[in-house]
């Protein structure tokens, strides 16, 4: 089982998106992160309930400027599946 953290900013996402779309815009910017650094398909990629409550705790225009995950590779029927969840 591999095992791997990673913090993830949201500064140039907040000088770029929309106010009123940040919450949304935020979820995908984690998936494409996580894909890009993981070195896997964003389908292959699962983000834990804990992380999407954190982004969407102040609502849809107040994200926090950082998260900090946990990301754990797990096999489900010969696939390698990235499991992410919240560190605090």
């Amino acid at each position: 089982m591999e095992e791997r953290v990673y913090t993830i900013s949201f500064q140039k996402l907040k000088a770029k998106v929309p106010i009123s779309q940040r919450a949304k815009r935020a979820m995908h910017y984690i998936r494409e992160f996580l894909a890009r650094h993981l070195k896997t398909d964003p389908e292959n990629i699962k983000i834990g309930n804990d992380v999407n409550e954190k982004i969407w705790e102040r609502g849809i225009e107040k994200i926090p400027p950082r998260i900090k995950v946990r990301c754990v590779k797990e096999r489900v029927k010969d696939k390698e599946i990235w499991k992410v969840s919240l560190i605090e």
